[in-house]
């Protein structure tokens, strides 16, 4: 199974000079913690929750802030073609919970997490989860979008 059957599809995307609050009243009224950012039609980086409260927050940044300035420019992605077991072992490795998914003209086509993965196959998200909790997050993805 590929991950453009189970992916989500439609997804929220912002802009790098929205403010962070705009992010943050997006993630609160959809329940999400992580929203790509893109521009012109290229996905450019993701703003986590965590990216708010640690390059926003704990600096005394206002929410005005752009979320250029909080986003995570390197970071994983996934193509739509790609095999779910192969994408989850990846997800699994690199200690990613949801990745951004690019078709292979490397734009932005919907987001997959461990829970689209466990509707198909929950022994191997829950091995994912697993190895996920277990590792330590230092924060950082790795990656770059360079050349997206």
């Amino acid at each position: 199974m590929k991950i453009r059957d189970i992916m989500t599809r439609e997804v929220d995307v912002l802009r790098p000079e929205d403010p962070v609050s705009e992010a943050a009243r997006h993630m609160r009224d959809r329940d999400i913690g992580s929203i790509p950012v893109a521009e012109d039609d290229r996905l450019i980086g993701m703003l986590t929750d965590r990216d708010i409260v640690i390059r926003c927050i704990a600096d005394g940044a206002g929410g005005d802030t752009p979320i250029r300035q909080a986003m995570t420019d390197k970071i994983r992605y996934c193509y739509d073609d790609q095999d779910v077991d192969e994408v989850c072992a990846n997800m699994s490795s690199e200690a990613i919970r949801r990745l951004p998914v690019v078709d292979r003209d490397k734009r932005l086509v919907g987001i997959v997490s461990l829970g689209d993965i466990s509707k198909d196959n929950e022994r191997a998200a829950g091995e994912a989860m697993e190895h996920i909790v277990e590792t330590p997050s230092n924060g950082a993805h790795q990656g770059t979008l360079a050349g997206l």
